[in-house]
């Protein structure tokens, strides 16, 4: 057993040392088009790594000449196949400014906008990505209506968005738990805003409700009023544009919370200014 087994490592060395010994010997060549005809077998067998070496020597050797527009083609999807998803973004966007005429362009501009789409990171993190996915999606959209990639590129968007979402809600809660009401109530009602379709609006502007009153009775007594008054504001709000929301009850209780709260300051007041 031992034997065949060190015959198989000696079998999987050899055919190593020989791949290296062909492709050295191929990149030594001066036959430019033969060095192609390797680069596109590679390219056709998958081994994209050997492939975009291949290209990228050859690439000035074809420029100017009607094989070149193809070149580029391959060597920008030589880096999109081996995940190296930012210098394929830059290729497939340099494709597209070469040969803006191209048979090829619209499907590598929407590949440039999915190469971003394949950085976007975990929710947790910085989602600069994200962002630049949309707006090239968008374009995408704009330019080519008639695409069939369409629906794959809303679907995108609606991904990418759904994590943006997810993003700064989780922020809006962090701020809950540490005490930053305020933060947390501004970040659920800008949430509202710009996710203006989510299913979870009604829950944003609930929590936000929340947030405003947890930022009033934490404040110091003279600022007390004045906040519980935006309680006030953000109840009304809700009902108006939730009346029938499952919701209400509980935004009602908070309302009269928030108003009790303010007619028992107002009393105090009162017996401070009159002495009684």
């Amino acid at each position: 057993m031992t034997r065949i087994c060190i015959n198989k490592g000696v079998i999987i060395l050899l055919m190593s040392l020989s791949a290296c010994s062909q492709m050295s010997k191929v990149q030594r060549s001066k036959d430019y088009e033969y060095k192609l005809n390797v680069a596109e077998n590679y390219f056709a067998k998958k081994k994209y790594g050997k492939a975009q070496e291949l290209f990228e020597e050859i690439l000035p050797v074809f420029k100017n000449t009607t094989q070149y527009e193809d070149i580029y083609y391959k060597y920008a999807y030589c880096f999109y196949n081996t995940e190296d998803y930012m210098n394929a973004e830059n290729l497939f966007k340099t494709f597209v400014e070469m040969f803006p005429s191209s048979k090829k362009a619209e499907e590598v501009e929407y590949m440039r906008a999915y190469a971003y789409y394949k950085q976007s990171p975990r929710t947790e993190l910085e989602q600069t990505n994200t962002m630049k996915t949309i707006a090239l999606m968008q374009a995408f959209i704009n330019t080519h209506s008639n695409s069939a990639r369409i629906a794959e590129a809303t679907q995108i968007m609606d991904i990418c968005r759904n994590k943006l979402e997810e993003k700064e809600y989780k922020a809006a809660i962090l701020y809950f738990h540490l005490g930053r009401y305020k933060a947390a109530a501004v970040t659920l009602n800008n949430l509202f805003v710009d996710f203006p379709g989510s299913p979870k609006g009604q829950e944003y502007k609930l929590l936000a409700i929340k947030a405003y009153y947890e930022y009033a009775q934490n404040s110091i007594m003279e600022r007390q009023i004045e906040r519980y008054n935006q309680v006030l504001t953000e109840c009304s709000d809700f009902e108006e544009q939730f009346a029938t929301s499952t919701f209400v009850q509980e935004v009602k209780q908070l309302r009269n919370k928030a108003q009790n709260n303010i007619n028992n300051l107002q009393n105090e007041q009162t017996k401070k200014a009159t002495g009684v």
